[in-house]
C-alpha cells in the first residue's frame, strides 16, 4: 500500500512545475522569486512593484486572449496592441506616480445549471494586464508554498489530474469516511482585510499590496446600469481572482487542515481540494465527525459558509461496496463497486446531474446549428466530444459515455432529417458519412489481467 501512494505521489511531482526546474519561468525576475521563496519560506519580498515594468507587461500581454470581450471602455485586445508602446509607458508613469485607478468591472450572468447563473466580471484590458503580470509575481511565491493536495488554478494541474489522484488514494489508503464540502459563494464572500493580512506575511511591499486592494475595491457595472462598490469577495473573471482566492484557501483550509486536523487525527486522513470544492477521507469515524462538526466554524471565523446541500459525510469503504454509498466530485461520482475478477475497487462514473446537462447541451447545440453543411456540423461535434471523452473515459465509466455518443447520433439523425420537407438521411448514409469523416467513437482500453473496460 505504502508503496503505491508513494508511486501516486511521485507521479504528481512530475506533472507540475518542479521547484527546482527554474527554467519552468520564462523571465529571470520569476525564476528567482520562486528560488528565494522556495530556499527562505518565511522570507518576506520587498519592493515587488518593481517587477511592473515593460519587460513583465509584455509578456503578460502576450499570454492574455485575443478573442476575450472587452470591459467597459469597449478597447479591444488588437486595439490596444496597435498602439502597445505608448499605452505601456504611460501605464508604468501612473504607476510609479502612484495614479492608476482601477476601472468599473463590467458584470455579466451565465448560464450554470437551469435555473441559476454564474456571475463573471469583465475588467478593461489595461486592468487585465496588469492583473495577470500581477498574478505570475504571485505564483511565483505562492507555488513554492501550496501543499500538493491543491490543484485548482495552478500551472500544469487540472480537474482530471485531482480526480485521478483521488481515486488512487481512496483505493489504496485504507479510508473508511468521506466528508464532501463545498463552500457556499465562495468568490462573493472573500474577506479584504483578511485575504491583505494573509498575503502581507509574504510580501513587505505596500503599494504593491495597495495596487490589489484597488482590485478588490473597484466598482461593479451590472447588466441594468447600476454601480456598486463591494465590501467583500472578489470578482470571478479578473486574472488575479484565481490565485488570491487560492491563497485565501490556502490559509483558511490547507494549512489548517495539514497542521491542526492530521495531527489530531487517530487514523490517517487526506484532502484533496480543487478550488472551493474539496473532500476529506479519514481512516476512522470519529476523526472525520470531528471534523464535519468543525468545518462550519472554522469557516465562519473567516466569513465563509459550507453549503449545505453539498456538504455530507458518508461511509465510504471496501466492506460496503454499493452505488447508494457515493459522493460526487468534480462531476464524477466515485463509488466501490466489484470489479470482475471479485474484488473491491474504486469506480467513476458520470455524476448523474452532469451527464443530464451534457446531453441537453449537444441537444441544444445540434438544433440550433442543424442549417450548418453537414461536415461543418460534424466537425464541431467531434471537437465537443473528444473533450467529454478525455475528461470522462474513466475505467467503470463505459456506459455513460457510450450514452453520450448515441444520444448525438440520434439527435443528429433527427435534425438533420428536419432540414428539409421529406426525409433525406438514412442510417445507412448517417454512417457513411460519420465513418468518411472520422466521427470519434467511445474506445476501449485493456487494464492489466486481461479485463477489457474503460
Amino acid at each position: 500500500m505504502g508503496k503505491v501512494l508513494t508511486e501516486v505521489r511521485s507521479s504528481q511531482r512530475t506533472l507540475i512545475p518542479n521547484a527546482e526546474d527554474w527554467e519552468y519561468y520564462e523571465l529571470p525576475a520569476l525564476r528567482g522569486i520562486a528560488r528565494k521563496a522556495k530556499q527562505e519560506p518565511t522570507h518576506r519580498f520587498r519592493d515587488l512593484s518593481r517587477c511592473l515594468n515593460e519587460t513583465h507587461l509584455r509578456h503578460a500581454f502576450s499570454k492574455m486572449n485575443k478573442k476575450a470581450a472587452s470591459g467597459v471602455d469597449n478597447v479591444t485586445y488588437q486595439y490596444y496592441q496597435n498602439h502597445f508602446d505608448e499605452n505601456v509607458d504611460d501605464l508604468i508613469v501612473r504607476l510609479k506616480r502612484q495614479n492608476y485607478k482601477a476601472r468599473l468591472v463590467k458584470r455579466k450572468h451565465i448560464p450554470k445549471s437551469p435555473g441559476k447563473t454564474r456571475p463573471l466580471g469583465l475588467p478593461v484590458l489595461e486592468d487585465k494586464l496588469l492583473q495577470t503580470t500581477t498574478s505570475d509575481i504571485l505564483n511565483a511565491i505562492y507555488e513554492q508554498d501550496f501543499h500538493e493536495f491543491s490543484y485548482g488554478y495552478r500551472p500544469k494541474r487540472g480537474s482530471r489530474q485531482c480526480a485521478d489522484d483521488l481515486n488512487a488514494k481512496l483505493q489504496f489508503g485504507g479510508f473508511g469516511y468521506v466528508v464532501e464540502a463545498d463552500i457556499k459563494g465562495f468568490f462573493n464572500h472573500i474577506d479584504h482585510d483578511v485575504l491583505l493580512d494573509f498575503m502581507a506575511q509574504r510580501i513587505d511591499d505596500k503599494r504593491f499590496l495597495r495596487l490589489i486592494a484597488k482590485w478588490l475595491k473597484a466598482g461593479i457595472l451590472e447588466e441594468d446600469g447600476q454601480i456598486h462598490y463591494p465590501e467583500e469577495g472578489t470578482p470571478q473573471g479578473g486574472s488575479i481572482s484565481p490565485i488570491l482566492a487560492n491563497i485565501y484557501l490556502h490559509h483558511v483550509i490547507d494549512d489548517w487542515f495539514e497542521h491542526v486536523v492530521k495531527p489530531h487525527c487517530d487514523g490517517n486522513a487526506i484532502l484533496c481540494r480543487y478550488a472551493d470544492d474539496f473532500v476529506c477521507a479519514f481512516q476512522y469515524a470519529r476523526d472525520a465527525e470531528r471534523f464535519y462538526r468543525v468545518l462550519p466554524k472554522r469557516l465562519e471565523k473567516y466569513n465563509l459558509q459550507v453549503a449545505p446541500e453539498k456538504t455530507n459525510l458518508i461511509r465510504f469503504s471496501r466492506f460496503s461496496p454499493t452505488l447508494k454509498n457515493n459522493f460526487t466530485f468534480l462531476s464524477y461520482e466515485f463509488h466501490w463497486r466489484y470489479d470482475k475478477a471479485g474484488k473491491p475497487r474504486v469506480f467513476r462514473r458520470t455524476s448523474r446531474k452532469r451527464l443530464q446537462s451534457v446531453k441537453n447541451a449537444l441537444s441544444d447545440f445540434i438544433k440550433m446549428n442543424r442549417h450548418k453543411r453537414t461536415p461543418v456540423l460534424l466537425e464541431k461535434l467531434t471537437q465537443k466530444l473528444r473533450g467529454h471523452y478525455n475528461y470522462f473515459g474513466v475505467v467503470g465509466n463505459n456506459d455513460d459515455v457510450y450514452a453520450v455518443y448515441f444520444h448525438v447520433v440520434g439527435k443528429l439523425y433527427k435534425w438533420l432529417n428536419r432540414r428539409s420537407g421529406r426525409k433525406s438521411v438514412t442510417w445507412a448514409r448517417l454512417k457513411r458519412v460519420m465513418a468518411y469523416r472520422n466521427f470519434p467513437k467511445p474506445v476501449c482500453k485493456v487494464i492489466p489481467r486481461g479485463r477489457v473496460c474503460w
